[in-house]
């Protein structure tokens, strides 16, 4: 392992950054893209838009479905017994964010697969008939489908801010005990779900409507940002030594060029043109949010590792 030195201010790490895994921050990426889509799909559930053909919450479900799946799979491969895994299930501890991620992550799925048999696409229809009466049973119940919409955006908000909450809640790290942490996974997951819906969306409606949204999420993620500075800054000395390592450390250029400018700068300025009909919707700007918010998970997971009590004092 690399050589860790450190100065008053500042951590540094020599000669380059230390990569740890990539499962953990794979899996709190997706675990907020999924959030995002649960929430965004949930909406147009409870406004009524499944009325639409070409609503994205028809097959946003089937992707969140796919993206949790890999995001499970990822933190499995990330435990060290993994052989045990199913010792979560066996109880409910109120006050381990584990426990509760893990009942959340359960229950999402039930709440998903609801969303698709709203509509079951027609390969799936073909080869199971018997799943078509189900799906009439709830085209037929409005009211119901609003429900599921209202699940999806409470289990979808729950979800995203789990991601932050189980990194904040490690005291140990001072860069991840922050209260506002779970705030920003979950305004990063919105933004992230917000542009893929809006690249891939086949309703103009949609498409205008989540464009201007990200700009709004890519706002007030910004935002956030700026008051997780306020708040490490403003703390104990190993806070802003915490800070530090994005402000000006060995972590801030690839968080201030990668996450802050390609992934919320410019495609929120190319956004605003778009949505002004200044220039035509790009998935430039898209794909720049998402690539943006798999990075933020990476660099807030390494440098969160760095950060501890003893580099503060030894």
């Amino acid at each position: 392992m690399h050589e860790l030195t450190t100065t008053r201010n500042n951590y540094q790490i020599d000669p380059v950054l230390t990569v740890w895994g990539w499962e953990i921050p794979v899996y709190l990426f997706l675990g907020g893209m999924v959030a995002g889509m649960m929430i965004i799909s949930g909406y147009f559930l409870f406004k009524g838009r499944q009325k639409e053909p070409t609503c994205s919450c028809f097959y946003v479900p089937w992707v969140s479905l796919i993206l949790l799946s890999l995001g499970m799979f990822s933190l499995f491969l990330d435990l060290s017994h993994k052989v045990y895994v199913w010792r979560l299930y066996t109880t409910f501890k109120i006050a381990s964010p584990m426990s509760w991620g893990a009942w959340i992550l359960i229950l999402v799925y039930p709440v998903i697969i609801a969303n698709i048999f709203i509509r079951l696409p027609k390969f799936v229809t073909d080869k199971f008939p018997g799943l078509e009466k189900y799906s009439k049973m709830l085209t037929d119940r409005p009211r119901l489908i609003q429900n599921i919409g209202v699940a999806n955006m409470i289990l979808g908000a729950l979800l995203g801010m789990y991601t932050g909450v189980l990194l904040s809640s490690l005291g140990a790290r001072p860069l991840w005990n922050t209260s506002i942490l779970w705030l920003l996974f979950l305004v990063s997951g919105l933004s992230g779900a917000a542009a893929f819906v809006h690249m891939v969306a086949k309703n103009i409606y949609e498409r205008e409507l989540l464009a201007k949204a990200d700009n709004g999420f890519l706002t007030f993620e910004i935002f956030v940002i700026g008051l997780m500075f306020i708040g490490l800054a403003t703390s104990t000395e190993v806070h802003q030594e915490a800070a530090q390592m994005l402000l000006s450390g060995s972590f801030a250029p690839v968080f201030w060029v990668f996450v802050v400018g390609i992934g919320i700068i410019i495609p929120l300025i190319i956004q605003l043109f778009a949505v002004n009909h200044k220039i035509q919707h790009t998935p430039v700007a898209p794909i720049m949010v998402i690539a943006g918010g798999l990075i933020l998970r990476f660099v807030i997971v390494n440098a969160g590792q760095v950060s501890h009590y003893l580099n503060a004092h030894f």
